[in-house]
């Protein structure tokens, strides 16, 4: 199977930038770590171990060169897998956090960018526990960037601190400047962090698997055929599931829920695209036919293809 899926064109949608930096890259970027002192930075067993994971590598991309370096692996990496496009998350706010020029530091990504063989979009993130704020800030860059390969802003980090709902005003004057909306949601915290992010006019939801506890709310994302992305090594691994038979992505699947299957930090938790669709094949009885329309899906639901 996993060979058969890696030739299949397929588009990656839940793909975070800074969690993609496999230990290879980061001995590029810093020659004088250890592979012990790699495994401590980036070793996690909850969710709150792996943001620290996370904004452990973040400390490590200095320079807009660090920024090119970590893309062009990534874009490597995608382009054996046969993924034909990506809408990459790279994350403004903490760029902001480490008051680096966020300017040079997406001009060297574009660069990097526009000499792959994979389509390239950018998805901005903000720090939602930071606030209201700090999201309106990188709402301003994501502006100013609209159709300049810049397609949407997001909201990611914890749900529980940084509620969706903080976010409305900012999400609309968003979408009034053209760029396509996304929120983390229903990952760590429950269906009503899912509710949230519709309100306030989320038009995918990166992960959403506790959306399942809800069927109101199931109905409703089967109704609007808002898309979910389903992460189901990150979901393992962060512990938002306990254990991988219980992951709801077949149910989700069952019942009518757009699904889309992703990555989201693929170095720190290990796995791959075709991977991830391999896993649905062998652990939920996804066929081959499901796993196609999956695939679909990822160009469907894409915001700058079609979508």
């Amino acid at each position: 199977m996993i060979d058969w899926v890696r030739v299949l064109p397929k588009a990656s949608l839940h793909l975070h930038l800074e969690g993609s930096v496999e230990p290879d890259t980061i001995r590029e970027l810093q020659p004088s770590l250890g592979a012990e002192e790699i495994a401590a930075g980036t070793s996690f067993s909850d969710f709150s171990g792996f943001l620290k994971a996370y904004v452990w590598v973040n400390k490590l991309l200095r320079t807009p060169d660090d920024y090119a370096l970590i893309t062009r692996r990534l874009l490597e990496r995608l382009t054996l897998e046969n993924v034909r496009y990506a809408e990459v998350t790279l994350s403004a706010g903490m760029t902001l956090w480490k008051e680096q020029k966020f300017a040079t530091i997406f001009e060297a990504v574009q660069h990097e960018a526009s000499r792959s063989a994979v389509d390239v979009r950018w998805i901005l993130d903000a720090v939602r526990q930071f606030g209201a704020a700090h999201v309106a800030e990188v709402a301003d860059l994501a502006i100013e960037r609209a159709g300049q390969g810049v397609v949407a802003i997001g909201i990611g980090g914890d749900e529980e601190r940084g509620p969706a709902s903080w976010f409305g005003d900012i999400y609309r004057r968003c979408k009034d400047a053209g760029l396509h909306l996304h929120a983390h949601a229903g990952e760590t915290a429950g269906p009503e962090s899912v509710w949230q992010a519709l309100s306030i006019g989320a038009e995918r939801i990166g992960h959403g698997i506790r959306s399942i506890e809800d069927p109101e709310l199931v109905e409703e994302l089967r109704r609007r055929r808002i898309p979910l992305e389903i992460c189901i090594t990150s979901n393992v691994r962060t512990g938002a599931v306990a254990l991988l038979d219980a992951h709801p992505v077949r149910r989700l699947y069952d019942a009518g829920v757009p699904l889309v299957l992703d990555t989201d930090d693929p170095a720190l938790f290990e796995c791959t695209l075709s991977g991830e669709y391999d896993l649905a094949a062998r652990q939920f009885g996804f066929t081959r036919e499901e796993l196609e329309e999956l695939a679909r899906n990822s160009f469907e639901f894409a915001f700058g293809v079609g979508g």
